[in-house]
């Protein structure tokens, strides 16, 4: 493993060998590029895994204007990454709002990316959803701002809450905390988290699903059981207008790449393990 920086502001992390095919990686809200470590550990060998810290999150910089996070722009700027990148092609993985920049990428670099598989993201629209945008973004203007007194606590309450554990995941946990007057604190602050939300209200991918390439591949959640009835609603929309491949993952909560690694490492290597002629 790898890290280094583009224009000193956008901190990448990479494994792999150069000469291997590229899966870029793009992770959810409040995380960062290392919630892959362990699907880039077990990879390594086969494929150069290419992850990137999102703009507020981990050690790249925040944006100065919240409008940069609105959708189209994130797009744009997920292209500037790609190129700083030099990627001509690439197999996309990202998870949960990571796949929701992931599907506007799409719609103008559909050419670039040879494959997508989307981990429990991309799907649930804002305007399907139970929660209204003021009352999302102030929930996480205060998430994202708690902290912990010990980093026990910070380990137990906010990275796992009751997902299996690892040595990397431990790893993982280190990257999302930051320490302030003896306190721990979530990395990305309460007005990044809620521009981010604010973004995914006002840019809905439900409007475009007939423009996307009929390739994705949506690995979807299925705990807490209380909510499948939403999800599979919504599931249903994306794979009729996408007419994408949609798979229910047993025994996962929406962190599906933690709590099942090996689900997302079959689904790489069925999928992406040969060269694919058709995209």
């Amino acid at each position: 493993m790898k890290d280094y920086w583009i224009d000193k502001t956008i901190h990448i992390t990479e494994w792999g060998q150069q000469d291997h095919p590229v899966i870029f990686c793009l992770h959810g809200l409040g995380s960062t590029a290392l919630s892959f470590i362990e699907i880039a550990e077990e990879l390594k060998g086969e494929f150069r895994i290419i992850a990137v810290d999102a703009p507020g999150h981990g050690r790249t910089a925040p944006f100065a204007n919240p409008a940069d996070y609105e959708m189209p722009r994130m797009a744009e700027w997920l292209e500037g990454v790609i190129q700083a990148l030099k990627l001509e092609d690439f197999y996309f993985l990202s998870h949960s709002w990571g796949s929701f920049s992931h599907l506007f990428y799409l719609l103008e670099n559909r050419d670039k990316v040879r494959g997508s598989i989307l981990i429990d993201g991309g799907y649930q629209a804002k305007s399907l959803g139970n929660i209204s945008e003021a009352d999302e973004v102030a929930y996480y203007r205060k998430d994202f701002e708690d902290s912990w007194s010990t980093w026990y606590e910070f380990l137990n309450e906010a990275v796992y809450s009751g997902s299996r554990r690892s040595d990397s995941l431990d790893r993982a946990g280190e990257d999302l905390a930051l320490m302030k007057d003896g306190r721990y604190y979530w990395h990305a602050r309460g007005e990044t988290g809620a521009a981010y939300v604010m973004a995914m209200h006002r840019h809905e991918v439900l409007e475009h699903y007939d423009r996307l390439p009929r390739w994705i591949v949506l690995l979807r959640a299925t705990l807490p059981v209380q909510r499948e009835e939403n999800r599979i609603h919504m599931a249903t929309l994306f794979k009729v207008g996408t007419k994408a491949i949609v798979k229910d993952i047993p025994q996962a909560s929406h962190l599906i790449h933690w709590d099942r690694p090996d689900v997302i490492v079959n689904e790489i290597r069925e999928s992406w393990g040969k060269k694919d002629d058709e995209n």
